[in-house]
């Protein structure tokens, strides 16, 4: 056996220690209901469980300016006024963990 072999299955241990594990990563969720009442209501976490409590969160109009921002209290929650027109919701936990939601998609 050469030593290039004998020296393989140490290679392959280390490269496999070296690899980011994505199953201890997280996902960012976030859903958005009409109250009925003029306002939205938007509910975030994390697919581990964790809180979204001081997620920063954005509704855009369809000319991407931004109507409304604030953060997610502790309950995870945001609740704004419903913009005329269509709009854009952005749950914004940072780089890969954005969700954006259109007012299409938000149902009473």
């Amino acid at each position: 056996m050469t030593k290039t072999m004998k020296l393989f299955p140490v290679l392959a241990l280390f490269a496999c220690l070296c690899v980011p594990v994505s199953a201890s990563a997280h996902s960012a969720l976030c859903s958005c209901l009409d109250n009925g009442d003029g306002t939205i209501t938007c509910e975030g976490g994390f697919s581990d469980g964790s809180s979204a409590k001081g997620v920063r969160m954005f509704v855009r109009d369809a000319n991407d300016k931004t109507v409304a921002r604030g953060k997610m209290n502790e309950d995870s929650e945001f609740t704004f006024n419903k913009p005329q027109g269509p709009y854009l919701v952005i749950f914004d936990a940072g780089p890969g963990h954005q969700v954006e939601i259109k007012s299409s998609d938000i149902v009473e």
